[in-house]
């Protein structure tokens, strides 16, 4: 029979799950209270990092629907839920991996797919969402700019020319 306080424990968990985008699955061993503080920093205010009693981490995977974390919940474990932009915590959480060798990331989820340490990897390897959505307005500037350009370069040639061409041309079309 579960307690009041890990049923608690365990939708908190849960919810915490169906709120996020994604969630990343890190074993700490090592770390000290400040490294941790300073990778919560890190990861921004819209990522929870978060530690856990694996037994139930599982149960509240599985209510929220997870099988991303079956077989890699042993040892002491935290998860990242995050909530915001999910490469630049994965980004955050990789560098932060390099800098200090006792943080594993283990494994995660992306939107509702499993994802192993490469996968998480790959996932901080692109760009964050800020880049790409300036690279798509740029995109998307360029023939609206060049459609300028082309008007105005027009309209100095009209000038240009003192107005002729725009008399000649209705005396062209009767």
């Amino acid at each position: 029979m579960a307690t009041p306080t890990k049923t608690v424990a365990i939708e908190e968990i849960a919810t915490d799950f169906k709120e996020s985008t994604a969630a990343v699955l890190t074993e700490y061993r090592g770390l000290t209270v400040a490294q941790l503080k300073e990778l919560r920093r890190s990861l921004g205010q819209e990522t929870k990092y978060a530690v856990v009693k694996n037994t139930l981490t599982a149960i509240a995977a599985k209510e929220a629907g997870i099988d991303a974390f079956d077989g890699q919940l042993a040892g002491p474990t935290a998860i990242a839920f995050i909530k915001g932009d999910a490469v630049a915590a994965a980004k955050s959480l990789t560098e932060f991996a390099k800098a200090n060798d006792k943080l594993v990331i283990k494994a995660g989820f992306f939107e509702g797919n499993a994802l192993d340490e490469a996968g998480i990897k790959a996932l901080a390897a692109l760009e964050s969402r800020e880049h790409q959505l300036a690279r798509v307005a740029g995109v998307l500037k360029a023939p609206a700019s060049a459609a300028a350009r082309i008007v105005d370069a027009l309209r100095a040639k009209l000038e240009e020319n003192g107005g002729e061409a725009a008399e000649a041309a209705p005396a062209d079309e009767a």
